[in-house]
């Protein structure tokens, strides 16, 4: 058994990867397992959004919409390679929501969250605005706001690549199977999900981040007694062939007060989601279903001049969000609101902190706020360090918001040989640490073979080497999006690839010892 960490963490999404962050920046000791890849579960499922949340409104939440709209510019800041801003269009159409109700909560949106380098809102004529030659005729108004665009599943491996620069274990491919209190500590058994193999680490306090199966982690594996209830809601995104050429988002109301958003998606493409349906099921078996598709087809359709039907669908995804069971009636009416649900002994010893609910806009407000609740069971945490991680960056993230064209026109002088697409799509996944790819080469021949959709062996490999990717998977719909570019037996030969890349890895390992 290893020796003793101040924090272990059950879950590799969002929320466990920025606890780790924080808990790591602020001189604790920090063990996070993951069953699987990190984001391979809501994380990576979400309308990819750093946002207010204009809709909240409506329910009251505006804590909630006003800490998340402070998040905004900080998160932009820390990360301006995987986050920028966009601009929403909002066309007001008649017997829905009333205008003067959407100019009241735009006003609210602009002024509750001390917005300072994002444009405020105005007013459209989308019969002379381009945003409106995509629409059905009879659309003659709208109003645009700003929120932000976020790569999220990267948003994810940054958090855990700076949580393990600053001493954090990560272990994805990781099982979380118990926990027991032993002697004041925790005694955490844990799987290797490719072996088999068990084995236990002990920690002062006890994170349960485990998402959708938090209930699970809660009163099977640490047999909790927390009184809280879990609902599993499930979204749904479909992308189509790119609907507009312009660069704007638009957000529609439907009929049944649901919003739908139409996203600019990996250049040629547009995003287009996400529903609100309780989930029953297992977490893992998620998938869009047909009626969900339809549904997402109808709601653009109905603003769209150009039909969406199920045919243009090139690719969907869906996710299980983790909410804090309210009791309120709809599923798009609960809570988005986090809940930190703490259960400790009377000893003041082996505390275990479950997260509830979360977006992926406030997970470092969630993770201040964890580390607070945990703060009297961690006795090597610095004081006077909440909110350390706003003044930082994220890994290639260290550069100003408004200096992706110095870094690109950098990143052109060091490898001329690569396309203008190649370039910016590394820039715009990397940022800095695009160098690290490039390294020294001279010719595209440097980078070694290319897999398909600029892929190349250098790329594979920092992804292997740096953030934890195995499959082919990890790296064509999490650390990338080159699902939508590369065909099947492309796919096949990166897979093969990155077997092969493995073994020798073990191989040497084992050499070395």
């Amino acid at each position: 058994m290893a020796g003793v960490y101040d924090l272990a963490i059950v879950g590799g999404g969002i929320n466990g990867c920025g606890i780790a962050r924080d808990a790591a920046g602020r001189g604790c000791s920090v063990y996070l397992c993951e069953q699987k890849d990190l984001a391979s579960g809501t994380s990576s499922a979400s309308t990819k959004l750093i946002h207010g949340g204009l809709r909240y409104l409506e329910y009251y939440e505006f804590r909630l919409v006003r800490e998340a709209l402070r998040e905004r510019e900080v998160l932009w800041r820390m990360a301006p390679h995987i986050i920028w801003p966009l601009r929403f269009v909002l066309p007001h159409l008649p017997g829905l929501r009333p205008s003067w109700f959407l100019r009241l909560g735009l006003f609210l949106y602009d002024h509750l969250g001390g917005r300072e380098k994002l444009p405020g809102t105005r007013g459209l004529d989308l019969l002379s605005d381009p945003a409106g030659k995509p629409l059905k005729p009879g659309f003659g108004r709208a109003f645009e706001y700003s929120d932000c665009w976020v790569d999220d599943a990267r948003l994810v491996v940054l958090n855990a690549q700076d949580a393990a620069r600053m001493g954090a274990a990560i272990r994805t491919r990781t099982r979380f199977l118990s926990a027991v209190r032993e002697d004041g500590l925790w005694s955490v058994t844990v799987e290797d999900a490719r072996s088999g193999r068990r084995s236990s680490i002990r920690a002062r306090a006890l994170v349960n981040a485990a998402g959708p199966w938090v209930s699970e982690v809660m009163r099977q594996g640490a047999r909790s007694t927390v009184d809280a209830r879990i609902r599993l809601v499930q979204g749904s995104h479909i992308v189509v062939p790119k609907l507009f050429d312009h660069d704007r988002c638009y957000i529609f109301q439907n009929a049944d007060k649901r919003i739908v958003f139409a996203i600019p998606y990996e250049r040629d493409f547009t995003l287009i989601g996400t529903t609100d349906n309780d989930y029953q099921g297992d977490p893992a078996d998620v998938r869009a279903s047909e009626a969900e598709i339809a549904y997402l087809c109808v709601a653009a359709g109905d603003y769209f001049a150009k039909p969406v039907t199920p045919a243009d669908v090139v690719w969907t995804y869906s996710g299980v969000r983790p909410l804090y069971d309210d009791g309120a009636s709809t599923a798009q009416a609960a809570t988005r609101d986090y809940v930190l649900a703490l259960d400790a002994p009377a000893d003041g010893k082996a505390a275990l902190l479950n997260i509830f609910g979360g977006k992926i806009t406030t997970y470092r407000r969630l993770a201040d706020a964890a580390i607070a609740k945990l703060a009297p069971f961690l006795p090597k945490l610095a004081p006077g360090t909440s909110d350390w991680s706003s003044a930082g960056t994220l890994p290639g993230g260290d550069f100003p918001v408004d200096g992706v064209a110095a870094l690109f026109a950098e990143l052109r002088g060091r490898a001329p040989f690569l396309t203008q697409p190649h370039l910016e799509r590394l820039v715009r996944t990397y940022g800095t640490r695009a160098r690290r790819i490039l390294d020294s080469a001279a010719r595209p021949e440097d980078l070694g073979r290319d897999f398909g959709g600029t892929l190349t062996e250098a790329e594979v490999r920092y992804l292997m080497t740096e953030e934890w990717a195995e499959t082919a998977e990890d790296v064509l719909w999490r650390r990338t999006k080159l699902g939508l570019r590369l065909d099947v037996a492309q796919a096949q030969a990166l897979d093969a690839f990155m077997t092969e890349e493995r073994s020798r890895r073990e191989r040497a390992s084992d050499a070395a010892e």
